[in-house]
């Protein structure tokens, strides 16, 4: 029925086991949903090995930047509304960045800047084009200005979303807005334009307009005490064995309301609700009879918006990213799979998808009427091929 071999699927779970066996991996839970059904899911090993427990369906995950498509979904909602334009400057939202200054070279205290010839636009915050950066990059003097600042895997303790966003627009862009791509805070700041064009504190919009219509009951901006048992514990390879470390120091950070609302990185979600969010994307918007979107704004937040149409291979700042850059563009939140050949991958061109800082991925394929998940809690995401491997092995096992 699933047009997917039951004899291959197996050799999911026999690769991924590997990692858990040999400590690289806590534990891994992968989903694969095709054609309006689950064809296969598979839970392995530990959610926290410190104290034994197995990972399992209800798991709860902290996702990271699977938070990004959803802010950029709750974003798209207000522009079908007409409360902004995807041309429309930020500032017209965000006072503070109504004069950005651009780097143009100098370290640390001497950083020569010039302004801006181009104001950062909404399409800008949602195509990762802004010139904004993380502080975890640690490739550029701005990267450093931001860490100086307290912002490289975390935000200042005190700072609210408000506040982040005066302190990014006070540190210089990498680039002219619009001239390249750079993985950042752009959709932090996006979901700050939320707020303001809502007039509601983030988590309060996304729960009224976006997870609550979908059923996605346990999906927030941290894990409930009533389901800290539940939470994975995080980990980050040991610099020496490369085994799986816990990593409580960030990891804590879910486990109570957060200060600043990332709209970039901030949400923790189970295996269940994210799969009814990427329902929703395949089915063009809609989900059990509830629209957040129109099939046409999906069509445009899934068509490449780089300039030239260029892969981020020939526009994307080498740097730490979620997705792999040959063959592949970035829309309005996803990145979108343009050259499959260029990527060297089976994918259907036309794929959507993003991934977490603790290695979790999704996938959207329209053409193949198919969704991939896969749960790990592994930071950085940088450290294995688990994604890249997560696609193999799903599609050899299609045979229509």
């Amino acid at each position: 029925m699933s047009g997917l071999d039951p004899a291959r699927l197996p050799r999911i779970a026999a690769h991924f086991d590997r990692y858990v066996e040999d400590g690289r991996l806590p534990g891994w839970l992968a989903l694969v949903h095709r054609d309006g059904e689950v064809v296969y899911e598979h839970a392995s090993g530990l959610r926290d090995v410190e104290a034994g427990l197995p990972v399992e369906g209800d798991t709860l995950w902290r996702i990271y930047s699977m938070t990004k498509p959803i802010t950029s979904v709750a974003a798209m909602m207000l522009w079908e509304e007409g409360h902004f334009e995807l041309k429309d400057p930020i500032a017209r939202f965000l006072p503070e960045f109504g004069a950005p200054r651009v780097y143009r070279g100098g370290a640390m205290a001497k950083v020569v800047t010039e302004p801006a010839t181009e104001p950062i636009r909404m399409w800008h915050l949602l195509s990762h084009t802004s010139g904004l950066t993380y502080g975890f990059h640690h490739a550029d003097p701005v990267d450093a200005l931001y860490r100086a600042a307290g912002y490289e895997w975390s935000t200042p303790p005190s700072k609210d979303l408000a506040a982040c966003c005066q302190d990014w627009a006070s540190l210089p862009l990498l680039f002219q807005p619009g001239s390249e791509w750079n993985y950042g805070v752009s959709t932090d700041v996006l979901g700050r334009v939320v707020e303001v064009v809502s007039g509601q504190p983030l988590d309060a919009f996304l729960a009224a307009r976006v997870l609550d219509p979908l059923g996605m009951s346990e999906t927030g901006f941290h894990a409930p005490e009533s389901e800290h048992g539940r939470l994975a514990a995080l980990y980050t390879p040991h610099p020496e064995t490369g085994r799986a470390t816990r990593l409580d120091a960030l990891g804590d950070a879910a486990r109570q309301p957060p200060a600043c609302l990332s709209g970039g990185g901030g949400l923790v979600s189970s295996a269940a609700d994210y799969l009814r969010f990427s329902r929703m994307l395949l089915a063009g918007g809609e989900l059990d009879g509830v629209r957040l979107l129109s099939p046409r704004t999906l069509r445009l937040m899934t068509s490449n918006q780089l300039p030239g149409g260029a892969d981020l291979e020939a526009v994307g700042r080498p740097l730490f990213s979620e997705t792999t850059f040959d063959g592949v563009g970035f829309g309005l939140g996803f990145s979108v799979v343009e050259d499959p050949v260029a990527g060297r991958s089976a994918s259907s061109r036309g794929e959507f998808a993003w991934g977490g800082a603790a290695s979790t991925a999704f996938w959207v394929d329209p053409a193949e009427r198919m969704i991939g998940l896969f749960f790990t809690q592994l930071l950085p995401s940088s450290t294995y091929p688990l994604r890249t491997q997560m696609h193999q092995l799903v599609h050899q096992a299609i045979t229509d």
